[in-house]
């Protein structure tokens, strides 16, 4: 299990067991419900996602940070593919805390899984807010150049691809420190937590991921979007390589409502990079 380099103002982290295995979380202030789902990646964390974003989301929600199965904090709930998975964690989570109706920021990956679960159960969402997590690649090539990054790391895992592929994931660099690099190092490449990322990320499942692309007989799940009745707000990064943002241009167009919010000089982690001005547009958006 991950442990964090600085303890200071850290929630403690909690543990909710459920038929598929244990769920760990972190907690932070009172209200309507608001979770928190992080990306993929490796050595991710929902916390070191939303670390600096709690303390002024947690002034008005009570803010749950949910460790997703998969990425070495939370129980494995006996799935190869964390996607797999994913679902059924969030519905044992908010069900083992009583929460029938919630509000849901998703980053990356976990924006997709918001969006799923709010399709799959609209009546337990409120708002939905994602970052850099919906639609697909219209322009730029597909994988991306994050992905192919990852990909590479996963397969090769030497701190060398780790910093390349975090270089990727920002549009200023001097954000990717020493520590993090050494925090991502240390989690990314504990053997159960590199098994679980070659199993999203590895050649092989960037082979899978493009030919269901090219399959006719696959409806792609943006095609879905459409059927989104949920309030959501879309949130990306101008400059971001791993999810490019044109990716947004469906989720646009097909959100019956949905809105879209772009930050510039900002990479894949629009909620580090543009921290203050994200949570000001998310927070608006929650408590209108």
């Amino acid at each position: 299990m991950t442990t964090e380099t600085n303890t200071q103002n850290i929630p403690p982290l909690l543990e909710l067991p459920t038929e598929n295995g244990v769920l760990r979380y972190r907690e932070a202030g009172e209200g309507e419900p608001l979770l928190l789902l992080h990306g993929s990646g490796p050595g991710v964390t929902g916390w070191r996602n939303f670390r600096g974003n709690v303390p002024a989301l947690a002034e008005h929600f009570r803010t749950l940070v949910l460790e997703l199965p998969g990425f070495g904090v939370s129980d494995g709930f006996g799935a190869a593919h964390p996607m797999m998975s994913a679902q059924t964690a969030v519905r044992a989570f908010l069900d083992g805390l009583g929460i029938d109706r919630v509000r849901i920021i998703g980053n990356s990956m976990g924006g997709f899984i918001a969006t799923d679960f709010a399709l799959a159960q609209p009546e337990r969402v409120d708002r939905l807010v994602t970052v850099g997590g919906a639609g697909t690649n219209l322009f730029g090539p597909a994988p991306s150049e994050g992905i192919v990054r990852l990909s590479e790391f996963v397969e090769n895992p030497t701190r060398e691809s780790l910093v390349a592929w975090l270089h990727s994931m920002v549009y200023d660099r001097s954000l990717i420190t020493e520590e993090l690099i050494e925090e991502r190092w240390t989690q990314a490449t504990d053997p159960e937590t590199l098994a679980s990322s070659r199993a999203m990320y590895g050649s092989a499942a960037l082979e899978r991921m493009s030919a269901a692309m090219r399959n006719p007989d696959v409806a792609p799940g943006w095609a879905n979007l459409r059927k989104l009745t949920v309030p959501t707000l879309i949130t990306w990064g101008r400059d971001d390589r791993v999810s490019p943002v044109d990716m947004s241009i469906i989720p646009m167009r097909t959100l019956v409502s949905g809105e879209i919010h772009i930050f510039p000089n900002c990479g894949h982690w629009v909620m580090i990079e543009q921290q203050k001005a994200w949570e000001s547009v998310v927070l608006a958006f929650l408590q209108r």
